[in-house]
């Protein structure tokens, strides 16, 4: 596994090994042994997630106040541009974001730590996202930050209309948002 750094040193790009040839291919897309000697970190997942998307929809900025979850982040198929934004106030880095692609064909990986809002938009005509969580998803401490807050800067591709839930709608901008000490 390739370990790469981002702007945010919490934030991780993975590349696994992929073997292939004319029949297809082959990758271990998670091993806890090799994870944490890639990463230093020692990391409990116990949940994994799986959503369908369509080109445009465009999903976050999510976290959860109490219960926060790292995330490990792929995708199976198509292509997403994903984003996490550090939301810990007494971080350096606070306010700052890191955007990735995630492909079928690139099968990169982003680790989002927990302290960190994290969303993706969906770039192909379809895109299935899967992802580990460290704690379990808890409506009740569910926080949203508005996708096109000014004060984060976030650059999203153009894909044409955004599509986006009545709850990402709402999001707060992050200087009215909970967030981590």
């Amino acid at each position: 596994m390739n370990v790469i750094p981002t702007e945010i040193p919490e934030v991780l790009i993975l590349e696994p090994k992929v073997f292939g040839d004319d029949r297809g291919f082959f990758m271990e897309s998670f091993n806890v042994r090799k994870f944490k000697a890639a990463t230093g970190l020692d990391v409990q997942f116990v949940q994994d997630n799986h959503s369908r998307s369509t080109k445009g929809v465009l999903r976050g900025l999510h976290y959860q106040i109490r219960q926060p979850q790292g995330k490990l982040v792929r995708v199976v198929r198509g292509a997403v541009f994903d984003v996490a934004v550090d939301i810990r106030k007494s971080s350096d880095t606070f306010g700052k974001w890191v955007g990735v692609e995630l492909t079928e064909e690139n099968h990169r990986q982003l680790w989002v730590p927990s302290g960190f809002a994290h969303g993706f938009l969906v770039l192909s005509d379809t895109a299935d996202f899967l992802y580990k969580t460290t704690n379990y998803y808890s409506p009740d401490y569910e926080r949203c930050i508005i996708w096109n807050d000014e004060n984060l800067g976030i650059y999203w591709p153009q894909v044409g209309a955004y599509s986006l839930s009545d709850k990402d709608q709402q999001g707060k901008e992050i200087k009215e948002a909970d967030l981590f000490p």
